[in-house]
């Protein structure tokens, strides 16, 4: 997968592509994969990186979302049990069973949880990652070390799905160009372009890299850019209403001591009526999330004070040891594309459900919806705008659509750790450059590896070889790499629990 060949793909196409796709995350990938299997030929567009937004920033789980069931929103919860099967499935790479408990320090947590989880198991039916059962508070402490004792009267374990957000994207992209599809990170999409009678007709998009810009036509367009749907609508149609209510969510990140378990650790009900969980994830713990209203989508967001300070008071009360802020390694926010809703309270009662919008002009735009349903999501999308242009393909092929691919690589000589407290080499930041579209030290720290979301400090540290690979790889100079260790020392410092490395 190298981006000038995908560039020169776009320069040298004369005819219309049958779709094009802009974003590049979970969805955008799900929708490009989805139409190139059927046969379509299709462009995606993203702005940035791959996932550089929401979709590298979750809370690294597929599931059918335990919350959603004290909503009622049992819907919502046999769509994402069944996705979360058919990704086990056809990913079994990249979605691992990973074991929660949940810590009860009242006979009636044990009912009243344990109930709510044998419901669950029921939703699930043929594709239950595990039966929950009732933990005596023996087993709870030897499974959950450092679980708060006082009071505690057992526990309920329960099994959902865990991955990695990024490599699971990287996957989706891949398999969609091994189906046919053209695809473009730094590539922002200013303008929609239009027929006479106002209809979508193409984009028009800037190679950020090289400064050259396009105009490529099609046949459809879907908007799948997450938090920025609403401003690419408005580009179409400037009367066009709000579709999402933004919502950000944030994550702590701790040494795996801080739990020392492999087995999760799920806090059933927060302050806010939130749950937040303490997840394994690369020898590290991700604590999360958080659910705070965002008013401009279209801004970088990072953690306040005030969510961390909330994160690290809710773990003291289910922690023997409160971990503390300087025991955070790193923090990161991303910001949840929620469907509007008028009678919510607030963000956290928001639906997780999807939504599919078509403009008086044509433009297919999909929204909401979560990581474990981008797949339902993407057919959903990918069937509207086949139904407006009229396309001859048959239906989706995703429900069982395997998902893999391989590169031949020779690492001879590239086999020295970018870091000496994590296991990824040289070979790994000129695979990422060669095959995967990295062009940017922050693609690879954070998106080809996840050492800024594991690590900010061991990340800076990493930030001058890595440039000087990624240099030596695309031909850049020592201008360059100065240039590109001083901007990801700005990017990391939202990662950094402290706002400095100093």
């Amino acid at each position: 997968m190298n981006r000038n060949s995908m560039l020169e793909a776009v320069r040298d196409r004369v005819e219309p592509w049958d779709l094009i796709v802009v974003g590049g995350g979970a969805t955008g990938a799900g929708c490009a994969l989805d139409a190139a299997s059927r046969g379509l030929d299709v462009l995606l567009l993203e702005r940035g990186d791959f996932g550089e937004g929401t979709s590298s920033r979750s809370t690294k789980l597929i599931h059918g979302g335990v919350r959603y069931l004290e909503q009622g929103n049992l819907s919502l919860v046999r769509e994402a049990l069944a996705e979360r099967g058919r990704l086990r499935n056809n990913a079994p790479q990249h979605v691992k069973t990973q074991p929660f408990i949940v810590p009860c320090y009242s006979y009636f947590e044990i009912a009243y949880y344990g109930a709510g989880l044998k419901f669950y198991d029921l939703l699930s039916g043929k594709q239950s990652f595990g039966k929950s059962r009732i933990l005596s508070k023996k087993t709870t402490i030897e499974r959950l070390p450092e679980v708060e004792t006082e009071g505690l009267r057992g526990g309920i374990e329960y099994f959902d799905g865990k991955f990695d957000d990024t490599r699971l994207l990287l996957e989706l992209i891949v398999n969609a160009v091994q189906h046919g599809a053209t695809v473009l990170n730094y590539a922002r999409v200013d303008y929609l372009s239009k027929t006479d009678d106002k209809k979508i007709n193409g984009v028009e998009f800037e190679c950020v890299e090289k400064g050259e810009r396009f105009t490529p036509k099609a046949r459809a367009v879907i908007n799948a850019t997450g938090s920025l749907v609403d401003s690419l609508r408005i580009r179409s149609d400037s009367d066009a209403e709000r579709l999402i209510s933004a919502s950000r969510g944030v994550h702590l990140v701790f040494e795996c001591s801080v739990l020392n378990s492999e087995t999760a650790l799920m806090i059933p009900k927060t302050d806010d009526g939130r749950v937040l969980f303490a997840i394994p994830f690369y020898e590290h713990v991700l604590v999360g999330t958080t659910d705070v209203p965002v008013d401009d989508p279209t801004r970088e967001t990072s953690a306040s004070e005030e969510e961390i300070d909330f994160i690290l008071e809710t773990m003291a009360g289910y922690f023997k040891t409160a971990p503390a802020r300087n025991d955070i390694k790193s923090v990161f926010a991303g910001i949840r594309p929620l469907v509007k809703d008028g009678s919510a309270r607030n963000t956290s009662t928001l639906s997780r459900g999807h939504t599919i919008v078509v403009d008086i002009s044509g433009l297919v735009t999909v929204t909401g919806g979560k990581w474990t349903t981008y797949r339902n999501m993407a057919e959903d999308a990918v069937s509207r705008a086949v139904e407006i242009a009229g396309f001859s393909t048959g239906p989706s092929k995703t429900k069982e659509l395997k998902l893999s691919h391989s590169f031949d690589f020779e690492t001879i000589g590239l086999e020295q750790k970018i870091s000496k407290e994590f296991d990824w080499t040289y070979a790994d930041v000129v695979r990422s450059v060669r095959f995967e579209m990295a062009r940017t030290v922050e693609d690879v720290l954070a998106r080809r590896t996840r050492l800024l979301f594991l690590d900010a400090v061991a990340a800076v540290d990493a930030a001058p070889i890595t440039a000087e690979l990624i240099a030596a790889e695309l031909g850049y100079g020592v201008d360059w790499i100065e240039n590109q260790i001083e901007e990801f020392e700005r990017v990391a410092l939202n990662y950094s629990p402290k706002g400095s490395f100093r």
